[in-house]
């Protein structure tokens, strides 16, 4: 049986939302404040497949809660639920590490759809031990010693593997897809996250800064991820020997 934690703190929405999923088959938790939610989720071990986080939280905010929640190390998927639908809200929602976002009010039948898709992705990230080494990933890509795997969100390099958040993961595929050609931030906005309206793109600099610490040997001599400046970012998959 899949866990589900809810976040929030309106009791009517966070009852039916936890009445309709458990009729769904799933185990559900209420917890009111960001503060709980963290307590339960930073755990060596965190009872939850899933998450349902609403934004506006007394005491930390969904936004605090995410971002602590990706730095303490815990990737488990995360549904963002909120009112707020401005389109630097969702951008900032992603930035802070979310999987996904939904605002209210909402059907239902998508929310539930949405936390399928999490659960499917949980799956794939479950480490189980002893397992068989996995099969060549259908959707991969490598280059140089690195190589990512767009299904179980992870990008190994050398011997370390890296968990990707699926925004983090989307960016660094649609950068792939156009390798070699100047991208710009604008156009990465809308085309990763279907954001079309005037938005802020600082958040796309910050999800390089992350992925740069991954895939590059110097992060502030960066050979894969390079900037152009006042236009966006280019992706070099097999970058020329320096001088």
């Amino acid at each position: 049986m899949s866990r589900v934690l809810v976040v929030e703190d309106e009791t009517h929405l966070a009852e039916g939302l936890r009445f309709n999923m458990e009729a769904e088959g799933y185990q559900v938790r209420v917890v009111e404040t960001g503060e709980a939610a963290l307590d339960l989720l930073t755990l060596d071990a965190p009872p939850f497949d899933v998450v349902v986080l609403d934004v506006m939280l007394p005491g930390k905010d969904g936004f605090a809660v995410m971002s602590e929640l990706r730095q303490a190390g815990q990737f488990i998927p995360t549904l963002m639920l909120t009112a707020r639908g401005h389109p630097d809200d969702v951008i900032k929602g992603f930035a802070a590490g979310a999987d996904d976002y939904l605002t209210k009010p909402f059907e239902l039948a998508i929310l539930l759809a949405r936390i399928r898709s999490l659960l499917r992705r949980r799956e794939w990230l479950r480490s189980i031990p002893g397992r068989a080494a996995p099969p060549e990933p259908k959707d991969s890509f490598s280059f140089g010693d690195k190589s990512v795997n767009f299904e179980l969100l992870e990008l190994r390099v050398r011997e370390r593997t890296f968990p990707l958040t699926l925004m983090e993961a989307n960016l660094l595929r649609y950068l792939i897809q156009h390798e070699g050609k100047a991208v710009a931030r604008k156009k990465m906005l809308e085309e990763v996250w279907g954001v079309h309206e005037d938005t802020d793109t600082r958040p796309i600099d910050n999800f390089i800064v992350r992925l740069r610490r991954y895939i590059e040997q110097d992060p502030t001599r960066p050979r894969h991820l390079i900037t152009l400046r006042g236009v966006g970012y280019r992706f070099v998959a097999h970058p020329a020997d320096p001088a």
